[in-house]
């Protein structure tokens, strides 16, 4: 397996799983870096090792990571050329967080956006320009070194929280390829499949505590152990036309239609951790569990749940137990989730997780105040904050230097443009907005 986006969240997730479905180790990992070095340097050093610490309010548990074999920066390459041309290679998976697909609001491939009109032309040239940026152009670039080799097909699964994101992600890869290689595109669209996922594990920020916790109960040192939740949850559709781990062997669920659970994921565990995010930031909360115990943010959070429960199927989904379970995971004192992670990249968080429960609640006839709440929050969020990381952290800067109206109507500009020319729903968020610091 190839992954793009070494982070914790793999780690606590698709390693797990892997590590757990693959007692003889038959599957290794080869893992790339997103933005920065530092995580594959890291654990370059230690063998691609790391300790998993399972939190619960009855203790911690320990476990050593096996299944990544090679940790490497993420602007190497050669190697990852190396490897897609491997026939051994049969998946690649993807936790590169949303903004780094860059689409526009229709899920197609914004050719706008510098840096993918970057890696076009550098994919497109005649090898004198940079190699691509982004991971998607990484990825074409490795996909063609894979038809080149005649490696045959392999499977691309995004584990991102996207809406549809094997479209997202087929979108992209064939959205870059098409501009720079027709002929790549058509051989991708031939023998690559996009695997749909809906994933779930809360994994918060390692701090120097769990470092130093490590050291004391394990006995070795280890500068990159995750702490996650006991909680995990993997449900996935699609083809793998090279063969794939067992996963069900560690409890992945495989559908057809991934749709229900992509949104109920995304609607009511992402949408209530990005409005405990900007509402808690705003009344002095740093973590999941401070922010759901002030009683006005776990009563926005049900009113938000309420919403998103109007719009998902009644049958099948479980959504009553589903909303317990997420109270009692989110009051985990012990699992340290902190709002200001969280909060990252909200324009592209808040057009998953917000707009689509709100135009449905509109469309309805309904206010749709508890979604409009979590843009709302954002709103003032983006305004009290320096050094924003947002996809569109220019054009927020932009916004911020309006005023009134004009402001929120460009700061609602940037998530959705539909919602910013609703006169009455700019009406309703400005009034949400001045409330939620009170």
């Amino acid at each position: 397996m190839v992954h793009l986006g070494l982070g914790a969240f793999h780690r606590a997730h698709q390693a797990w799983y892997t590590q757990q479905s693959d007692p003889d180790g038959e599957w290794g990992i080869a893992a790339f870096t997103g933005r920065r070095p530092d995580a594959a340097q890291a654990l370059a050093a230690q063998d691609g090792l790391s300790t998993l610490i399972i939190r619960s309010d009855r203790g911690d548990e320990f476990q050593v990571l096996t299944s990544i074999v090679e940790a490497r920066d993420g602007a190497d390459l050669h190697r990852l050329k190396e490897l897609l041309a491997s026939p051994a290679t049969a998946v690649v998976t993807l936790t590169i967080t949303e903004a780094a697909y860059h689409l526009r609001s229709d899920l197609s491939l914004d050719t706008a956006d510098p840096a993918v009109a970057a890696d076009i032309a550098g994919l497109g040239g005649d090898g004198s320009a940079p190699g691509p940026s982004t991971p998607l152009g990484r990825l074409v670039a490795g996909l063609g070194a894979r038809r080149d080799a005649g490696a045959g097909p392999v499977a691309v699964v995004s584990c991102d929280n996207l809406a549809a994101n094997a479209v997202a992600a087929r979108n992209a890869v064939l959205g870059i390829a098409a501009g720079s290689d027709p002929s790549l595109a058509a051989w991708i669209g031939s023998n690559v499949s996009f695997v749909g996922t809906s994933v779930d594990r809360i994994t918060p920020r390692t701090t120097q505590a769990e470092i130093d916790l490590v050291a004391e109960r394990c006995g070795f040192a280890d500068s990159s152990p995750v702490v996650t939740e006991p909680f995990s949850n993997w449900v996935l559709s699609g083809e793998f036309p090279a063969g794939r781990p067992a996963w069900e062997r560690a409890g992945a669920v495989f559908v057809d239609d991934i749709e229900p659970y992509e949104l109920r994921k995304l609607w009511l565990l992402n949408g209530a951790h990005s409005l405990l995010a900007y509402a808690g930031l705003q009344r002095g909360h740093a973590t999941v569990a401070e922010a759901l115990a002030d009683p006005r943010c776990a009563a926005w959070v049900q009113e938000l749940w309420d919403e998103a429960e109007h719009n998902l199927p009644a049958e099948g989904l479980q959504i009553p137990q589903y909303r317990q379970a997420l109270l009692e995971r989110f009051g985990n004192s012990r699992i340290a989730h902190h709002l200001a992670q969280i909060a990252a990249d909200g324009t592209s968080k808040l057009r998953v997780r917000a707009v689509p429960v709100l135009k449905e609640e509109r469309a309805a006839g309904r206010a749709g105040s508890g979604a409009a709440r979590m843009i709302a929050a954002w709103l003032g969020y983006a305004a009290a904050t320096s050094g924003l990381q947002d996809p569109q952290a220019a054009g927020i800067a932009e916004a911020l230097g309006r005023a009134g109206r004009d402001r929120t109507r460009a700061l609602v500009r940037l998530v959705d443009g539909d919602l910013a020319s609703d006169e009455n729903l700019l009406d309703l968020l400005e009034e949400l907005a001045g409330g939620i610091g009170g």
